[in-house]
């Protein structure tokens, strides 16, 4: 990889807002480690799934966060592996959607961790609920992580146009 625009090339850019996002998802799941992990969490750093819609650099700093934030809370291989693949599915579809309402392009992450967590904290964790209750449970925190504190962050976002420049603005800065 290299620091040079071009076609399929990370841009330097493209790479610092990937690891500041990263270091914020971090940050954000270590400082609120009490309720980012368990059978009943609401991790505040889903927030940031939302940021797909500003910027393709949210795809992998999404991903890269949770991954260290999974490894720094202490978790276990197989919620490592596959709760960092559920953001990423997540943030992945929220990119794909960003042209769409923000009411819509915040269901992936919500819908990709409702629909794979419970699985991690029922069989890898061994939690004794209901599993029924399990998707329940994930479902709320995600809907108030990535719903409501997600939203909530987007149209604070978009106030701010040049917050996340991207090659188009950067072009028609420079003519």
């Amino acid at each position: 990889m290299t620091t040079k625009q071009g076609k399929g090339r990370w841009s330097a850019l493209f790479i610092s807002q990937s690891a500041m996002i990263a270091a914020i998802y971090v940050v954000l799941t270590y400082v609120f480690a009490p309720i980012s992990f368990g059978a009943i969490q609401f991790r505040i750093a889903e927030a940031l799934t939302i940021l797909p819609i500003f910027t393709p650099a949210a795809v992998p700093g999404l991903f890269v966060g949770c991954l260290i934030g999974n490894i720094l809370g202490g978790a276990m291989l197989p919620d490592i592996i596959f709760g960092s693949i559920a953001t990423l599915i997540g943030a992945v579809l929220t990119y794909l959607l960003r042209n769409k309402s923000p009411f819509i392009a915040v269901l992936p992450p919500i819908l990709s961790n409702t629909l794979i967590i419970p699985f991690i904290l029922y069989y890898t964790y061994g939690v004794q609920m209901f599993f029924l209750l399990i998707v329940l449970t994930v479902f709320v925190g995600e809907v108030g992580s990535c719903g409501v504190l997600g939203l909530t962050l987007c149209f604070a976002l978009k106030k701010y146009k040049g917050l996340f420049p991207n090659k188009k603005e950067k072009n028609k800065e420079q003519e």
